[in-house]
C-alpha cells in the first residue's frame, strides 16, 4: 500500500481533485460521471471518467459501467496505484530538492510564512515538508484538505476497479508511468512554482479548493453532463499558472499521448476498459473528440 503521501498526493497528478458520492450497492440505476464505448476494425475500447478520491462504504461503478469492465479483456487505468516504490523514486527525483537544500531557499520570505502557516493548520511539520518543491507542497497541501474533510484516496474508483479486474483475472495495463506524471509538474520553472503553490494558499483560505472540487463532485455522482464541463471549464480558464498548467500540459500534452496509447492497446485486446480522470473526457481536444478525429467510432453511453 502507499505511503500517506504517495495516496495524499497520486490522485492529483489525474487533473481530477474530486470526491465520490452516492450509493453503496455494487449495482445501481445510476449514471456516475462518462462513459464512452470506442470501436475500431472490429476492436472496442470502454472510456469510463474517474475521480481520485471517495467515502468508506462507497462503491463506485454503476450497472453499465460493472458490465462493460466484465466484458473486456483488460482494464487500463493511467497508472496502477498500487506500485509505491516507482512513485517514491519519481517522488525524489521531481518533487525533492538534494541534501543540505529547502523549500526556504526557493520562495520569498513572505511566501515562506504563508506556506509555513498553511501546513500548520493543516498539521503538517514544516520540517516533514522543506525539502519539498513548491508545487509538491501546493498539491500536498490540497490533498491534506481533501483528507480532513473525509475523502479518502483508498476509496478512489481505481482501487474499485483494480479489485474488479482481479477478481475477473484480468490483464492490467498502464497508460502512463509515476515518472512521466511527476516530472510534468518539475517542467514548472522555479517562479512559476511559486506562483502556483501562492494561489493554491489563496485557493485554500477562500474555500475555493473544496468548492470547485464538491462542484465535480456532484457533477459526477449524476452524470450531469453541463456541470461537468462547467467544472472543466473552470479549472482550465483564466489567467493562472494553474489552469495554464492544466490546459497546456495535464490535459494539452498528455490527451493526445493517451490517445496513442489507446490505439496501441487497442491492438492488443480485443476488448479494453480504460478509467482515466474525467477531465481528460471533456472538451474538443477531449479523448472521445480526438480518437473520432483519428477515425474511431466513438459513442457516448451516458
Amino acid at each position: 500500500m502507499p505511503t500517506k503521501l504517495g495516496v495524499i498526493f497520486a490522485f492529483l497528478l489525474a487533473c481530477c481533485q474530486t470526491v465520490l458520492a452516492a450509493g453503496t450497492a455494487e449495482t445501481t440505476a445510476l449514471h456516475r460521471g462518462q462513459l464512452y464505448r470506442v470501436t475500431h476494425e472490429g476492436k472496442t475500447s470502454y472510456l469510463y471518467g474517474t475521480v481520485h478520491v471517495g467515502r468508506d462504504g462507497v462503491y463506485p461503478l454503476d450497472a453499465i459501467a460493472s458490465r462493460a469492465l466484465l466484458d473486456s479483456k483488460a482494464l487500463v487505468i493511467e497508472l496502477d496505484i498500487r506500485e509505491d516504490q516507482a512513485f517514491q523514486v519519481a517522488l525524489t527525483r521531481h518533487g525533492r530538492y538534494a541534501d543540505g537544500d529547502t523549500l526556504q531557499n526557493h520562495l520569498s520570505a513572505e511566501t515562506m510564512q504563508k506556506t509555513a502557516q498553511a501546513l500548520a493548520r493543516a498539521g503538517i511539520p514544516l520540517k516533514t515538508a522543506q525539502q519539498f518543491k513548491p508545487w509538491l507542497v501546493a498539491n500536498l497541501l490540497v490533498g491534506a484538505e481533501l483528507d480532513k474533510h473525509g475523502y479518502q484516496r483508498s476509496q478512489a474508483v481505481e482501487y474499485a476497479l483494480l479489485a474488479a479486474a482481479q477478481k475477473q483475472d484480468k490483464t492490467v495495463r498502464e497508460l502512463e508511468s509515476a515518472d512521466y506524471q511527476l516530472g510534468l509538474f518539475d517542467t514548472l520553472d522555479e517562479p512559476q512554482q511559486e506562483q502556483y503553490l501562492l494561489e493554491t494558499l489563496a485557493d485554500l483560505a477562500d474555500g475555493d479548493s473544496l468548492k470547485k472540487s464538491r462542484a465535480l463532485l456532484e457533477a459526477w455522482s449524476a452524470a450531469d453532463t453541463a456541470g461537468i464541463h462547467a467544472a472543466w471549464q473552470s479549472a482550465t480558464t483564466g489567467n493562472t499558472i494553474s489552469a495554464g498548467f492544466m490546459n497546456r500540459v495535464l490535459l494539452g500534452k498528455r490527451n493526445p499521448e493517451m490517445a496513442t496509447n489507446i490505439e496501441r492497446i487497442m491492438q492488443q485486446d480485443q476488448v479494453a476498459f480504460v478509467g482515466v480522470g474525467l477531465l481528460h473526457l471533456v472538451g474538443d481536444d477531449g479523448l472521445p473528440q480526438l480518437l473520432k478525429r483519428r477515425g474511431y467510432e466513438v459513442e457516448q453511453l451516458y
